[in-house]
């Protein structure tokens, strides 16, 4: 493969050896789960993380503990989306032309509160995973963790809506507690080097994206993802797909129909990755590191 003469090598590696793992992204529900573990079990693809992005506050206590039943029987990863944010709020800058950047922010002491307490009932499910995309509340929900008020073993993976995206601010993310960050999604294999050389957290990269986020198909960089970000979770997004955030009952269908679509996508991709980089190295499951739920 091509490789971009700016972009490094990374020696960094997942505390298994290995190079990079595979999340599913928008995962909403136990059936949307139900579907992607069926699909990557027909068609032999390692999922080692699982995300979603309506939040578990749109989830039920039943629904909440029957996903982390299910992920765990399979020893994968269950990251949930922290909310409420700013763009479902009653605010109305989230929603006016300039306003992108606030809606995935906290707004107001209020919200920063509620979100906090998301995480909570999250863990309380059992959940050692969740998705935030606000400064304040890392270093609040870090504190927390680090006091006992969450789960030690409590994962703060970040948002692409933190649009963090040079080395210093990453850098800056990971020393609050992130465990995780989700890069933008239209870096370049250069970019997403100088960030490895500064960060030492796995690297979330989208290879395909939604289209609200670029729409970018990226299945032949894969293997120069992989060179330069790893330790990296590469995450397959979906094309001309329809928003269904926040999701529910009534778009269940929907949402089955993109996981699985998803799942096939990640068969494409590694399939790829496999032809231009033989030698690369995922990790196996079990792996010792990843934020199983333990309900």
């Amino acid at each position: 493969m091509p490789q971009d003469d700016a972009a490094a090598t990374s020696a960094k590696r997942f505390p298994d050896g290995a190079q990079y793992r595979v999340e599913i992204p928008s995962t909403e529900s136990p059936e949307v789960l139900e579907a992607v573990l069926d699909e990557a079990s027909r068609r032999d693809v390692v999922v080692h993380r699982i995300s979603q992005g309506s939040g578990g506050m749109l989830l039920t206590d039943g629904e909440l503990r029957g996903m982390a039943v299910a992920a765990a029987g399979r020893s994968v990863e269950l990251s949930l989306f922290a909310r409420p944010l700013a763009g479902w709020d009653t605010g109305a800058m989230a929603l006016a032309p300039g306003g992108g950047p606030v809606a995935a922010q906290a707004r107001g002491t209020e919200q920063l509160v509620h979100v906090l307490e998301d995480i909570r009932r999250t863990a309380e499910a059992g959940i050692r995973s969740v998705l935030i995309t606000d400064l304040g509340v890392l270093k609040v929900a870090a504190k927390m963790r680090e006091q006992g008020d969450l789960p030690p073993g409590m994962r703060f993976k970040i948002s692409v809506q933190m649009g963090l995206a040079n080395p210093v601010s990453v850098r800056i993310a990971e020393d609050l507690g992130a465990d995780s960050y989700n890069v933008p999604t239209d870096l370049s294999t250069g970019q997403l080097a100088s960030i490895r050389a500064v960060a030492d957290l796995p690297l979330d990269v989208y290879v395909e994206s939604p289209d609200d986020m670029g729409g970018f198909v990226r299945h032949h960089e894969i293997a120069e993802i992989v060179r330069v970000a790893a330790p990296v979770y590469v995450k397959f997004g979906l094309r001309n797909a329809p928003n269904i955030y926040p999701s529910g009952t009534h778009l269940t269908p929907t949402a089955v129909a993109l996981a699985r679509e998803r799942v096939r996508r990640a068969q494409i991709g590694l399939g790829l990755l496999d032809r231009y980089a033989p030698e690369a190295k995922a990790s196996p499951l079990p792996a010792d590191d990843l934020a199983v739920p333990r309900p």
